[in-house]
């Protein structure tokens, strides 16, 4: 396996980790991007179904890498689910904890600049 395919494996594998946390403790992991809304059930059950996304998503990613298949449009989903957190985060901020917008930004962002770095070596 080269050794882009192996960054794609633990690029999926982290974010499959990240979803099933988010599905056992979502008011844990949310706290500082949502504040105490977090620990209420209503919003625990979009952060679920979040989690519940990022793991399949990244569990067709991780087949492809793992099989041999095109990572590229696995890798593309991913990087628009990081976008669309950071255009939530950024249309909602005045509702969100102090600096949460910003470090959804930088967390995101980074992701996502990973996750395009990794798409450009695969699949060459």
């Amino acid at each position: 396996m080269s050794p882009a395919r192996i960054a794609a494996c633990v690029l999926f594998g982290a974010r499959i980790a990240y979803g099933a946390a988010l599905i056992a403790a979502p008011a844990r992991l949310a706290r500082r991007w949502l504040g105490p809304p977090s620990s209420l059930p209503p919003t625990q059950v979009p952060l679920r179904g979040l989690g519940a996304r990022e793991v399949v998503l990244h569990a067709g990613g991780l087949a492809a890498a793992l099989s041999g298949a095109p990572v590229r449009p696995w890798v593309a989903a991913s990087v628009a689910g990081d976008l669309s957190d950071i255009g939530a985060s950024a249309a909602g901020r005045d509702g969100l904890p102090d600096g949460a917008a910003a470090a959804t930004l930088a967390v995101a962002g980074a992701s996502a600049l990973l996750s395009v770095a990794v798409g450009v070596a695969v699949d060459n």
